[in-house]
């Protein structure tokens, strides 16, 4: 006899695998600047998910999980943060010379289990999965997401410190610097896995102003053996970046190792230990967003 969990767990993986051109809503942050120059220099940040790009009419992005690193790779503090109800904003010092970087990334558990004879559902971060779904849940199914959004700002001459990877989820190591850009010319780029080639994964770039046409614009590209892909703006402006990674195979798998799924969140089981990574397991998935300011010739 099928368990009554099936159709819903079925679903799940239906909507993960979804492919990049139906997720309506895009989830970004736009820098008033990228590249400053002079003392005492600011940017301001919204940050929002939207329909249209760079335009807020759906919701705001929080701000929980906001890091931004310095040109000498420590933290550096946000000021003025505060969320509306399509956006949110916040300004960022640029204290020293070199490459900022701007991110918000989350981790998010989504579960399915039987209890009592009903389906209950779950959706949270990793410890918190640890904690409140019972480890021995009937019918656990279980999907993660990772997601990270990121932006690059520049005070000065560009840098590199910030694009040091952290092995976790999809990430951006540029070759051509991305406050370097210029239309018309070609940008290199190189994504990470979980501190691996992301090879071959779909990469979309979109001009902003969609609000404002009756097509996309969309350019579809893909990374080779080694990760890398190579762009042409077309144009001068803001650009968004996306990459989706997906495992095979649907449903989610069942997944019981809460303390793996919480030590994924960044906790270790004795001192000095690297944090176990639990497998990219069917159903789960990686995003990757990122804004870009290509400059006129």
């Amino acid at each position: 006899m099928k368990s009554s969990l099936e159709p819903a767990a079925y679903a799940l993986a239906a909507i993960l695998c979804l492919p990049l051109s139906v997720e309506a809503h895009r989830a970004w942050m736009l820098p008033s600047s990228t590249v400053l120059s002079g003392s005492d220099v600011w940017v301001t940040v919204d940050a929002a998910i939207s329909n249209d790009l760079f335009y807020f009419d759906h919701n705001p992005m929080r701000l929980e999980h906001l890091a931004i690193m310095g040109p000498d790779g420590l933290p550096v503090r946000a000021e003025n943060a505060s969320t509306g109800k399509f956006r949110s904003t916040f300004d960022v010092p640029l204290k020293q010379s070199g490459t900022y970087k701007v991110a918000v990334v989350n981790t998010t558990v989504a579960a399915m289990y039987e209890e009592g004879g009903e389906t209950k559902r779950w959706r949270g971060s990793p410890d918190a999965f640890a904690r409140e779904v019972p480890a021995g849940a009937k019918s656990l199914q279980v999907s993660k997401t990772h997601s990270r959004t990121e932006v690059f700002v520049t005070a000065g001459k560009p840098t590199d410190t910030v694009f040091q990877p952290t092995g976790v989820g999809i990430e951006l190591v540029p070759v051509t610097h991305p406050n370097d850009l210029v239309q018309g010319e070609p940008a290199t780029f190189r994504l990470l896995r979980d501190g691996q080639p992301a090879v071959d994964v779909a990469v979309v770039v979109v001009p902003g102003g969609i609000r404002y046409r009756d097509t996309l614009k969309e350019m579809a590209l893909s990374t080779d053996k080694d990760g890398k892909f190579t762009v042409r703006f077309p144009e001068a402006g803001m650009y968004w970046l996306s990459a989706t990674v997906r495992s095979g195979g649907a449903p989610p798998v069942a997944a019981a190792d809460h303390q793996g799924m919480g030590m994924a969140a960044g906790a270790s089981a004795s001192a000095g230990a690297t944090p176990a990574q639990p497998p990219f397991r069917p159903g789960e998935r990686a995003l990757y967003g990122a804004t870009l300011e290509v400059m006129a010739k």
